[in-house]
């Protein structure tokens, strides 16, 4: 029992960090393309969460999830189709917070970012694990 808790708390250790890594790479991304680039920061917030979503997929699926048999097509599709309504979600927060209620863009890619990162451990976790 006490190893089966410890995988799990090392593989929700290992996705916090995964997730951290992709995190920076994402604000980075949206900050260079947004402030430096004068990119509209909705333009910025897709192709930086298309970056980080990269950089996860591979990091979830070669150290944290370690799944014991190789991937499927369907397990790949899923990955994505939820990655793909997690940029749905993003989106939908950052044009609330920032069009609606006037909050700073990057503030508020820390609250989207918030509520998309539990949607992503709760689905890619069954994507890449079973």
């Amino acid at each position: 029992m006490l190893i089966l808790y410890r995988d799990k708390l090392g593989e929700i250790v290992r996705f916090v960090l995964a997730g951290g890594l992709s995190f920076i790479l994402d604000f980075g991304i949206l900050f260079i393309l947004t402030d430096f680039c004068h990119i509209n920061y909705l333009l910025s917030a897709f192709i930086s969460f298309i970056s980080s979503v990269l950089l996860n997929y591979i990091i979830c699926l070669i150290w944290v999830f370690k799944p014991q048999i190789p991937q499927t097509k369907k397990a790949t599709f899923t990955f994505f189709i939820t990655s793909i309504i997690g940029l749905f979600l993003n989106q939908m927060i950052l044009m609330l917070l920032v069009d609606v209620l006037g909050i700073y863009y990057l503030l508020s890619k820390l609250v989207s970012t918030s509520v998309v990162m539990l949607w992503n451990y709760v689905t890619k976790r069954r994507a890449i694990a079973g």
